[in-house]
Parts: structure tokens; sequence; C-alpha cells
């Protein structure tokens, strides 16, 4: 069977893993599974795939077969503008899922990199849809996870429709803030796998309005940033940046 470019490209390394030993379980897995049903979503999710860091996990218009679940590292996704430039879709980390972009026309319609050295759980998509009539409780966590990436993007666009710059770069450290929690991480000192470049594009600002933003927030002491590692002083001092918005 020949590989596509892209898996060429790639060449990435294929590890043999298991769902029930994973730390990221309760992130990415309903609770609830019997033993039963563990085993036979370790049946189906038992491949690792190591992306590079700067390598493409899939392209825009490549067929879809599969969803990814992130076991370690850090992803963008972007689409490619008319006019050449790259729009920043999304951040994506561990314990969250890669690939629902290409379920409804049968092929990605975004770019993935890996940001980080990073690991994946490669999920066949007409086997996890086949187990999930299946399994009960498996279906149901699916949903909700689709449910999350409809709001979550629902999110950004309210983001970018009406907030002003510093707005928008308080909400974004916020969210990150809250996702560090989540893993288990600190909630307030963390390193940017992303560059301010890209952190405009997602935010829909300049790389000088960002840059700017980050100097008043650090002048004000809620952050504190060394190039990439970011520490966050004073989280309420954000959640009232973003607090003006609403009045």
């Amino acid at each position: 069977m020949s590989l596509s470019p892209v898996a060429k490209e790639m060449s990435i390394p294929v590890i043999k893993t298991a769902c029930s030993n994973c730390n990221l379980r309760e992130l990415c897995l309903p609770f609830g599974l019997s033993e039963e049903e563990m085993a036979r979503l370790d049946d189906l999710i038992n491949v690792r795939k190591r992306v590079r860091r700067g390598e493409h996990l899939y392209r825009t218009g490549q067929t879809f077969e599969s969803i990814f679940a992130i076991r370690s590292g850090f992803f963008k996704t972007d689409v490619l503008l008319e006019d050449g430039r790259d729009q920043v879709t999304g951040f994506q980390m561990a314990g969250e899922l890669l690939g629902l972009d290409g379920i409804s026309n049968e092929q990605h319609s975004c770019n993935a990199v890996a940001l980080e050295d990073s690991e994946v759980c490669h999920i066949p998509f007409s086997r996890l849809e086949q187990l999930s009539r299946e399994i009960e409780t498996l279906q149901h966590h699916f949903h909700k996870v689709m449910s999350r990436e409809i709001v979550r993007d629902h999110g950004v666009m309210m983001l970018l429709g009406t907030m002003r710059a510093e707005e928008r770069l308080a909400a974004f450290l916020l969210n990150l803030s809250q996702r560090f929690t989540a893993r288990g991480f600190s909630h307030a000192e963390f390193n940017l796998r992303m560059t301010r470049e890209e952190i405009g594009s997602y935010l829909g600002l300049k790389l000088e309005t960002v840059s700017r933003a980050f100097s008043r927030f650090q002048e004000e002491g809620l952050v504190a940033v060394q190039q990439k590692h970011i520490r966050i002083l004073d989280i309420p001092g954000l959640k009232q940046i973003m607090s003006h918005h609403s009045h």
C-alpha cells in the first residue's frame, strides 16, 4: 500500500498504547465505561504517533479517516487565506481532539501542525462510530466533545466580533490558564508554545498590537513575561479587563 505524500513526509514512529492506563483518560474519555467496554476501546485506539515540532499531522484537502487525541504536546490548526496568509483557527493541547473538521465532508478543512514534539492517539473514525453505536456512554461523550468544539468556536467568534485588543488577549490568557489547570498544571505559570504572530493571527490582531497589549499587562502588574514564559500575577485583574466588555 503506498503512503500518501503527507504520511511519507512525516515519517511518524508508531507506538502501541492503551487508554486504560493513560493519565489523560479523565479529560479525553467518558467516565463509567465497564472493563469490557474499556478493553474494546483500547483495541480501537491502540496506536500512538509521534509528530515532531513543525510537522503536519494532516493537511487541508487530505481524505478524512481518523481523529486524533493529543497525548502530549501542543498543536495549532490553520487555514490558508486567499491572499496567501495563514489564519490560525485554534490551539490544541494534551487531552483534546484533532481532526473533527474532516467529519462533515470527509476531507480535512484545515492543517494541523505540531508546535512542539508531540504524541497523538490515532482513532479510526468509522470504527469509533460503530463502537459508539454499541456503547451508549461513548456516544454521549462524543456528542459532548463535538458540542464543546462548537461552543469554543462560537466563543472565538464572539471574541473577534466585539472585543478590543486587550480584552481579546486577556480572554486568551485566562482560557489557557483554565485549560492548563484542568490538566493538573499551574494555572498561573506556563510557557507559550505559539509565537506572538500566531496569537495575533488567532485573535485577529497585528503583531505590534499583541506586543503592545502584553507590555501594557506587564506595566500594570497583571503578568510577568520573559520571552515565551508567562506568569499571571493578577487573575482578578485580567477578569476585570474582560468584565469591562460585558458592561
